[in-house]
This record gives C-alpha cells, structure tokens and sequence, in this order.
C-alpha cells in the first residue's frame, strides 16, 4: 500500500505500470557530477523509485550554483559542503525507500571501474569530455549503458548509449580537440535547457530499464529552446575504427591517460592531485598563520595574501582558484604545499 501511494501516479502510466516499478526498485544508477544536470537527474530518479542512487561529484557549493543547481540552496552555500554530500542530504529527505551512496570524489581512469560496481546504468552529470570519454569508454568495457548529456548556453545534447547495440560516443565526436571549448562557465546556460535535458536522460533510462526498447529514440538529440531547434542525429553503424566499442581499446581507461592537473570548465580554478591524502586539521594548523582559514569536516578553504585560495579536500585534491593558468597553479601549490 505505501508503494502504491508513493508512485501510483507512475504506476497508473501503463507502459510502466506495476511490473516497471518493481524494475526500477530492483536497478541501481551511477550519476557521475552533482552540477546542474546531475541534481535534475537525482531529483528524478530517486523520486520514481529507483532502487540505488550513487552520486559522485569532485567539488563544493558555491553561490554561483544556485541559478541551475536544484538540490542546493543558501545554507549548503555556507556550509561549504561537498555538492555529493548537500545532494544526498536533500535526496534522502525526498525518499526514503531509496538507497544513496555520496561519493566526494575526482572520477579518473583510476576508480571507474571500482564505482560502476554493482551499477546497472551509468547517467552522465559532467561538464567536459575527458570525464564523458572516460565513462563511455569504461561503460562499453564493462557492459553497462551509458546515458549521455550536456547542456551549455540554451543548447542541450543527449544520447543513451548500449554496448553491443548502439554506437558509442567516440563514434560521434571524436576527441575533445574537435569540441568548441564553450562551457557554462564561459557563455553561461540557462535552467531550462538543464531540466529539458535532464528530463530526456531519465526518461530514456526509464524506457531501457522497464523494456521498452522499440521507444527509444536511438539518436543522438540537439535542443536549442532559445532559438526553437531540435535536431535527431539518427544512430547508423559504429565506425569501423572506433577505440571504445570496435576496436575495445578504451584509451581513456589507461591510467596514464589520468592528469594530476586539470582545468576546471573554465572556473579559473585548476585541480592538483598529487597526494594520496591530507589530514585537514594539520594542514589547518600549518596554513593558518600565513593565510586566512576556514575548515570544515570535509575540506579546508585558504585565502592566500596573492590573491588565491587553496581548497584542500581529504582525498588528496587540491583546488588552486583565481587563476586559469596552470604554471601559477602548480607554482602556488608548490610554496604552501610542496611537490
């Protein structure tokens, strides 16, 4: 009885029905990055009933979220949570018959395969193409279908992916070289576009987990709702010499293929991830007579006099924000760090 009252509106849609909710009770989902479209798909699919939500996200609230950002609000923004952590706190309140695992983490070559684990569907949440080749590749390695999204401007792009069914990825865009370089930190997005995008992800998920393959769209979808065009790239053949699914090569998988220095979608913020771990008390006690410290359980905030600021999460990452330029970021990291 509590599960008809819970979902009976979505067990009355009959191509779901009864036997569907129950596929969903039974289905587990990686959502890899708790930014705009991942939230939307979190609040989605945790609200339906899917059995386990494991949420992955490598960053923290910031104010500049909360425009897009749906399972944030003011009090996660001065908490300083990790998104992962605010996420599950909001998700769990929402349903409680959901199993949520929160995950502070960088999504590398190196734990990829550790987090899709017991996973039947892996839903992409990221903002850049090193980490979508990456859950592509490590999705067809692995058989697990891949849901694929995007959203930057008013313009959004989306895809479900099926090993040893469907091409992948790589099978449309190449590399992230033949990318425009635009982001939503750069040209900014509007809200819209996210939960439009976010909406085709976890329905297409929906059809694929209750059966209901003659449903899907099987293309590759480009909405634009500012200027009113939708355009359906239609699935033909994998090319022939594609790493991921032809040739199975999987080069994002290659652990040399992981950076100790990324670029954060145009922040000005660089990522360094040298350390295995840092204790945040004692690096709290180091840096607070030459910066200016905030700590909290999950990480450590330093305002440096030039200007920077140091975030320093247990895991072994550090945020180097206020510059783009990688020589300054590894330069700074240096001095209060050390290599």
């Amino acid at each position: 009885m509590s599960q008809y009252q819970r979902y009976s509106r979505q067990m009355l849609f009959s191509q779901i029905g009864e036997e569907g909710q129950k596929k969903f009770g039974d289905t587990s989902i990686l959502i890899v990055g708790m930014g705009a479209l991942g939230t939307a798909i979190a609040n989605h699919m945790v609200r339906a009933g899917f059995g386990k939500v494991r949420i992955v996200d490598r960053d923290y609230v910031e104010k500049s979220n909360l425009q897009r950002q749906m399972l944030f609000d003011e009090n996660d923004v001065e908490a300083a949570l990790p998104k992962a952590v605010a996420a599950k706190n909001k998700l769990e309140k929402m349903n409680s018959e959901v199993t949520i695992e929160a995950i502070t983490a960088d999504v590398d070559a190196s734990n990829i395969i550790e987090l899709l684990d017991g996973i039947d569907m892996v839903m992409d949440g990221t903002d850049n193409f090193s980490t979508r080749f990456l859950l592509n590749d490590a999705a067809f390695k692995t058989g697990v279908p891949y849901v694929y999204g995007g959203a930057v401007s008013s313009r959004g792009m989306t895809a479900l992916f099926i090993p040893g069914e469907t091409p992948c990825l790589r099978c449309f865009i190449q590399g992230s070289d033949s990318t425009t370089g635009e982001t939503c930190d750069t040209i900014g997005v509007i809200s819209p576009i996210v939960d439009v995008i976010a909406s085709y992800q976890v329905t297409e998920a929906m059809k694929y987990v209750v059966g209901a393959h003659d449903k899907l769209t099987r293309c590759l979808l480009t909405v634009d709702l500012w200027n009113n065009h939708t355009y359906s790239m239609k699935y033909s053949s994998p090319k022939a010499d594609c790493k991921a699914c032809q040739k199975k090569e999987y080069p994002a998988l290659h652990h040399g293929a992981t950076d100790n220095i990324a670029s954060l979608c145009g922040r000005e913020t660089i990522q360094i991830k040298i350390e295995k771990t840092f204790d945040l008390t004692e690096w709290s006690n180091k840096l607070e007579n030459i910066a200016k410290v905030k700590k909290t359980p999950f990480l450590l905030k330093a305002e440096l006099e030039e200007g920077e600021r140091l975030v320093i999460f247990p895991d072994g990452r550090v945020l180097v924000q206020g510059t783009s330029d990688s020589g300054r970021a590894k330069a700074l990291y240096s001095r209060y760090i050390g290599m």
